[in-house]
């Protein structure tokens, strides 16, 4: 079965411009590939790189060397190459991303942030809102708060409303930067039971856990991010 994502020799470094240029190297040679319908878990304590890996695969930070090739559109996309526009047309069409805090517009309604990401994919505004219900029902998030914004909601209603709106759209391949870490052990079940879904469905997924039991169950494969890590 073909790759979606590929990652070779790939290192990035931090420059602190206001310290001085100080160089602080995150990762160096980071390489691993993820297949469709495949969990790959990024392993090793915080501040050795995990997150930055994920970012440099979605594209907000840019690998000092080293190639990130996704399969997009029948082709492989070097995003470490990649332009602006090539980048937002990946994560418009191609990749997901659930980060560890929800980042939506202020007064938007909770619903309405879950159902944006099919609103932009040409489904109709009401089967949005009616398939954002449904995962919002499923992750049990209480209806009263579905047309509130959620920056007054508790950290696990935010999570899980990061989650949905994740989850809710179709990408091949999947970015989770600790989906599970402020929920509970009956949310941190359904997730798990949707990050299966999402693998039978084909999508290729690259998450970061550290729940023992949540990487238990989801990783297919994992990668030990300490050796390619340069932090101190």
């Amino acid at each position: 079965m073909s790759e979606i994502l590929q990652l070779s020799k790939v290192s990035k470094t931090f420059i602190m411009h206001l310290q001085g240029g100080i160089r602080l190297p995150v990762v160096d040679g980071v390489a691993f590939s993820v297949r469709p319908g495949e969990c790959v878990v990024l392993a090793g304590p915080s501040g050795t790189g995990k997150s930055s890996i994920l970012k440099m695969i979605f594209g907000s930070y840019r690998c000092d060397q080293g190639h990130i090739r996704l399969r997009h559109g029948g082709a492989m996309t070097d995003i470490a190459h990649a332009g602006p526009r090539d980048i937002l047309a990946l994560r418009r069409h191609t990749v997901g991303y659930v980060s560890q805090f929800l980042r939506a517009v202020p007064r938007v309604p909770a619903i309405d942030i879950v159902a944006g990401p099919l609103e932009s994919d040409g489904v109709s505004p009401e089967t949005a809102r009616v398939r954002a219900g449904e995962i919002l029902a499923r992750l049990n998030l209480p209806e009263r708060l579905w047309p509130l914004p959620p920056a007054t909601f508790s950290g696990g209603e935010q999570q899980r409303i990061n989650i949905a709106r994740g989850f809710l759209p179709e990408r091949p391949l999947l970015l989770l930067d600790e989906p599970t870490a402020s929920l509970d052990a009956a949310n941190r079940a359904i997730v798990v039971d949707l990050i299966g879904q999402k693998k039978k469905s084909g999508t290729g997924i690259v998450a970061i856990v550290h729940d023992d039991d949540v990487r238990n169950a989801i990783a297919d494969t994992i990668v030990d991010v300490t050796t390619f890590s340069k932090a101190a």
